[in-house]
């Protein structure tokens, strides 16, 4: 019995004197900042050494290592580009705190290795998740590093890599959540951005280059910062800036197109713009009176080979004892040519052609692109800053369709040909300023103006039809088949916001923050179109050809009387102008109800004015208008299960504006769909709701499944409102439009060998989704002049994928001199999507689903040398639309964008 009980005495004995020491217990608390410029870190580890007890800094630089047994230890911190450091005899005594202050030396030993081409790595995978795993909201990131580990060269392209997100192939318009341009919203900095396209309320993302981004943030829940004009989502590109010692970074590259190069020697395209793409907009004179236009309309031979060239650099300077004076600047050039060819076709219900063609068209892009960050840190609690951003960019088509037209050349022997060139100028200017009043009060505020200049000059168009011979005369049904088109567009847009965060409690544990803020817009629109049009006499006498149409379209037959012009009001333009203004004030309380759960709830209210006036072919002169002042409530609540995992709920009403042009009665030819506005087009309610969870194993790696659904009422919609001619408008389709899905994220390190220097990653994102929305007739007819006759009674929403994924593995090989190699491959889904809704008993546009696989390599092959090669596109699939009708599904729309090989070269100074 003894012998059986001193065993048992003496485990007693030692669990006792365990436990009582585990009962003493203390904290530490620190902050982690940048040496020299006392920036906070974000994202930084926090360990004890020799236990696995750790964290990562928040947003504000700050960690908490609770719970720790009383003793002396030593604690590690690091950060990828700084120099770790080990502070020692930390001492721990029972319930009270330790507090530190922790600087770190930018330097690290593989701070050469990082791909990020600045020394703050806000758009690290690390900070980004650290990030997210903190913030009391549901948020979502892409940074520089995954963009360049997946080749991504534009912010288009870099947020269909976000889960839930796709993008237009045609058209450029992201889709968040299946829901596409009027229901989201897009800013810089936190500041709102002005449409470059009449037609769209986003400016196009293709046109930033990531050059220029540290981070793009993807909200797809609601909060009272954020514009209550929301639906799907918002996007927010946060430009680059710098605080190092100095940079400077030049690259070169070229993007090949096998589509393109297997045209060489015979890519033709129009010689509108210039092969810089910067050219003036401006009306011919007297252009009824004479052959006043100044374009060819012969399609010139270029040769496809592009080239793309960067330069980049930084600096800062230290300003007394406290002070920091850095700047950022990039500059680039680039350009690219693609080639497709397929079909092009328009049939009625019955599947009887209207349009039967093979098309085939050449395009030439260009952007250039400079940004200019300057940023002077007074002291640790003042920081100003100022960014100003320029990009020109220009895409110039040369389009031909042969085939069949009705009414025209139904004998299949017609011939379209329309080229064009249009060019976008963005100038943002933004002056951005934080400051610490107080220990409790914070003030964040920023003021921008933004200007967009879209015009196309001198767009073509002209109809032919083929001889018995092969020989072309001109060919037309009415006086708007040939024709020269110009139009341009100016919007303006100011915005100031203000906002105010209180800490409540106690200061070194806020339970919490109170933000209050204000937030104005005031958008101006300015937008003019003149068609020329052509009236033929004696069109079948003369023979054309359609490579040398100057020989025909001159001063000396326009004299002779083989033709002339009409315009809309003679030389007059059709043009509407629009103002918009939005003005709101907002308060959000952040509140940690728990130790575990945090509660945000908040309270938007604004006031909405728009004007619209317009004179048009429709309507000589008219005006409408309409105001709205929303209350919109909304609640995020995040429960930490544990100090990996987050369970996050989320709920708001929200509401979506009719754009300028949908409610001007504009007409719009685009050379294939003519569309105009509805002045009866009103605003819709919106209701969000979202549920999350995720986990996070290691400050690398994320999973995370998200449930959501929207219901939303009185969804605008495009609808073909005249059967015969197939044209379009914009209409309060139904009563209700719902959303339901669900989201799956993936980020795990696979295997990692010789200290973490070697790893095989992944990333995976899918989403499912179901759209459906009520087409209802008499709702339409009661509340516009519209007459529709949808097909069907309900419909999913228009570009709604079912089903998107995105999959990356990346292997990553750092040596200690500083070099390095990552290749990625990379691959991209989205199921079938209805393009436009059928009408009368013809079915949906259907836009079929398609996979693309890309393959990144990317190596420093000395510190400052970096060689880029990127294969993208490699499956080459087809892109295909198609017709539901009574006899099937006719493909409508067929082409192949070709595969791309893109080679490139760096070097830093």
């Amino acid at each position: 019995m003894n012998n059986c009980i001193k065993p048992f005495l003496t485990t007693t004995t030692c669990l006792i004197i365990c436990l009582s020491t585990i009962a003493q217990t203390g904290i530490i608390r620190g902050i982690v900042r940048d040496s020299r410029t006392s920036d906070v870190i974000v994202g930084a580890t926090v360990g004890i050494l020799g236990t696995t007890r750790g964290g990562i800094t928040d947003n504000l630089g700050q960690f908490v290592l609770a719970d720790v047994p009383v003793g002396e230890y030593v604690i590690k911190v690091t950060y990828v580009g700084y120099i770790g450091t080990q502070i020692e005899g930390v001492v721990v005594k029972s319930d009270l705190e330790t507090v530190l202050e922790i600087q770190l030396d930018e330097g690290g030993e593989l701070m050469d290795e990082v791909v990020i081409t600045t020394t703050r790595t806000r758009g690290s995978d690390i900070t980004l998740l650290a990030e997210q795993k903190r913030s009391a909201m549901v948020i979502q990131r892409i940074g520089t590093q995954e963009l360049s580990r997946k080749g991504v060269s534009d912010a288009a392209t870099a947020v269909t890599k976000m889960s839930g997100v796709s993008k237009d192939d045609v058209g450029n318009q992201v889709y968040i959540r299946g829901m596409g341009d009027r229901y989201n919203a897009t800013s810089l900095n936190g500041l709102p951005l002005p449409s470059n396209n009449p037609s769209l309320k986003n400016i196009a993302l293709d046109l930033f280059s990531t050059d220029i981004v540290e981070f793009i943030s993807v909200d797809k829940t609601y909060n009272s910062r954020m514009s209550g004009d929301f639906g799907g989502g918002s996007v927010d590109i946060y430009s680059k800036d710098y605080s190092g010692r100095g940079l400077l970074e030049v690259s070169v590259s070229s993007t090949l197109n096998s589509n393109a190069l297997s045209r060489a020697g015979d890519f033709r395209l129009f010689p509108g713009g210039n092969r810089w793409g910067f050219s003036e907009y401006a009306i011919p004179e007297n252009p009824l009176s004479g052959f006043n236009f100044a374009n060819s309309a012969n399609p010139v031979a270029r040769n496809p080979y592009p080239a793309n060239v960067r330069l980049l650099g930084g600096k800062s300077f230290n300003l007394g004892s406290e002070g920091r004076f850095s700047f950022f600047a990039t500059a680039g050039f680039g350009n690219s040519y693609d080639y497709r060819e397929g079909v092009n076709r328009d049939v009625n219900a019955q599947g009887a052609r209207r349009r039967w063609t093979d098309q085939e068209r050449f395009g030439y892009q260009t952007n250039a692109t400079g940004l200019l960050n300057l940023t002077f840190q007074i002291n640790p609690k003042h920081r100003l800053s100022n960014n100003v951003l320029f990009v020109n960019s220009s895409d110039q088509l040369n389009e031909r369709f042969d085939g069949y037209f009705v009414d025209i050349t139904e004998s299949g022997t017609g011939l379209k040909q329309l080229g064009s060139y249009a060019q976008n100028r963005l100038l943002v200017e933004q002056l951005l300023g934080k400051h610490q009043l107080s220990d409790r009060i914070d003030v964040d505020w920023g003021v921008s103006i933004s200007q967009v200049d879209y015009f196309m000059p001198d767009r073509i168009q002209s109809m032919l039809r083929r001889q018995g011979g092969g020989e072309f005369i001109i060919a037309q049904n009415t006086t708007t088949d040939n024709n020269r088109f110009n139009q341009k567009l100016k919007e303006r847009e100011y915005a100031l916001n203000v906002s105010a965060s209180y800490r409540l409690g106690d200061l070194d544990a806020p339970k919490g923050y109170l933000h209050v803020g204000y937030q104005g817009r005031e958008k101006n629109r300015d937008f003019e179109s003149v068609q020329f049009n052509f009236n033929h006499r004696n069109r079948e006498e003369v023979l054309v050809d359609p490579n040398n149409l100057d020989a025909y379209y001159n001063q000396a037959n326009f004299a002779a009387g083989l033709f002339d012009f009409t315009g809309f009001a003679g030389t007059a333009p059709q043009t509407y102008n629009g103002e918009q203004s939005i003005h709101a004030g907002y308060v959000n309380l952040e509140y940690n109800l728990t130790d575990r759960l945090t509660g945000v709830l908040g309270v938007r209210y604004e006031h909405i004015k728009q004007f619209v006036e317009w004179v048009t072919i429709l309507d000589p002169g008219n005006e409408s208008s309409f105001s709205r002042s929303p209350v919109l409530p909304n609640l995020n609540l995040k429960y930490e299960l544990d100090n990996k995992q987050n369970l996050r709920l989320a709920a708001s009403k929200t509401y979506t504006i009719p754009q300028f042009k949908e409610r001007a009665p504009f007409v719009y030819d685009d050379g294939t769909i003519v569309s105009y506005g509805n002045p009866y087009l009103y605003p819709s309610d919106n209701y969000n709701f979202d549920l999350k969870w995720e986990l996070f194993p290691t400050a690398a790696e994320l999973i995370s499944i998200t449930a959501f659904g929207k219901y939303i009422q009185s969804p605008i919609n495009e609808v073909n409102v005249a059967a015969t001619a197939n044209d379009i408008s914009w209409v309060n389709i139904g009563d209700a439009g719902t959303v339901f899905g669900a989201e799956l994220e993936l980020r795990k390190d696979i295997y990692q060998w010789n200290d973490d220097r070697n790893e095989f990653s992944g990333g995976l994102n899918v989403a499912y989704m179901k759209t459906r929305q009520d087409l209802n007739r008499d709702k339409v007819a009661k509340e516009t002049n519209f007459n529709i006759n949808t097909t069907y009674d309900e419909s999913s929403f228009a570009g709604a994928s079912d089903l998107l994924v995105n999959a990356d593995l990346t292997f990553t090989n750092r040596w200690r001199n500083g070099r390095n190699i990552m290749a990625t491959v990379a691959y991209s889904y989205f199921s079938d999507k209805v393009y436009a809704l059928g009408i009368e008993q013809k079915g949906n546009l259907v836009d079929r689903g398609v996979g693309t696989l890309d393959v990144i390599i990317r190596s420093k092959i000395t510190p400052k040398v970096g060689v880029d090669l990127l294969f993208r596109n490699l499956l080459n699939p087809e892109y295909r639309r198609v017709q539901e009708n009574a006899t099937g599904h006719v493909p409508v729309l067929t082409y192949k964008k070709g595969q791309y090989i893109s080679l490139g070269l760096s070097y830093r100074i």
